[in-house]
């Protein structure tokens, strides 16, 4: 075997397993343009208002309302969520911030983005954001990380004057992730994600070849379904590293034992 064709299969190799995986790192879709994001937000964790990720969600309220949305997000993905409040034409300081919770109402902190803004007296709106941490398909039962489910998202304005309480207000809020991939991967998983209702069972009518269903309170789910948890694109590069690992003996073997025939003795000799 040739050095050229040890490095011609490696190359193959390398390119076949890194095409999956780059196909899984691309970024969340945009939103389509099928007009069905919400146009209000609900008032408690119960009723908030569910939204897709790539979906611009928008709401009319008034300052002082605490306005609820909620979304999905998966193993592997960094969500962002972005938020805007068109305020009204007259006001003093106020302050806005937006909280995300996980599906155990857990208050999530954000990695960086400005959670929390103040607009100057007269200001016509205020822009916040919050990025979490990449969700996890699995963690230990103290720990605070982020797992795949639902996740909620509240707005609101803090340290309000009493003048400003009730001017009408309109805020939109939008969720975006990127999909960090195996960099992030951990072992284990959930049995099931985090979605609201989801040990929840109840009986579905009386008789034989009835059976139980499950009482799911949030309908939303990541486009593909949810990950099974055990798949990343670590696995992906590990295979890589075994078979160029496996070449590379192959061809410094080549290299170094020669033609393989033995010494030429000179006549005579």
């Amino acid at each position: 075997m040739r050095v050229s064709h040890v490095l011609s299969a490696a190359a193959l190799m390398f390119g076949l397993a890194v095409t999956p995986a780059a196909a899984d790192s691309s970024p969340s879709p945009s939103a389509s343009g099928d007009g069905s994001a919400p146009t209000a937000a609900g008032t408690s964790f119960r009723t908030a208002a569910e939204i897709e990720q790539g979906q611009q969600a928008t709401a009319s309220a008034s300052t002082g309302d605490y306005l609820y949305w909620s979304f999905p997000a998966d193993t592997g993905q960094r969500p962002t969520v972005r938020a805007t409040v068109k305020l009204p034409g007259t006001h003093a300081a106020q302050t806005w911030q937006i909280d995300v919770y996980d599906g155990l109402r857990r208050r999530q902190s954000c990695q960086y983005g400005a959670q929390t803004r103040t607009a100057a007296q007269g200001a016509a709106s205020v822009d916040l954001a919050c990025t979490l941490r990449t969700v996890r398909s699995w963690s230990e039962e103290w720990a605070n990380d982020p797992l795949p489910g639902t996740y909620y998202v509240r707005l609101t304005a803090v340290n309000l004057a009493t003048a400003d309480l009730g001017q009408p207000i309109g805020a939109s809020v939008r969720v975006g992730s990127k999909d960090i991939g195996g960099s992030a991967a951990v072992d284990g998983s959930l049995a099931k994600p985090l979605v609201p209702g989801i040990a929840v069972t109840s009986g579905s009518g009386q008789g034989q070849g009835d059976t139980s269903k499950a009482a799911v309170l949030s309908g939303i789910e990541p486009g593909g379904g949810w990950s099974s948890g055990w798949w990343s694109d670590r696995w992906v590069w590990t295979a890589v590293g075994a078979v160029l690992a496996a070449l590379a003996g192959i061809g410094g073997y080549t290299l170094t034992r020669g033609s393989g025939r033995p010494p030429r003795i000179p006549p005579g000799a």
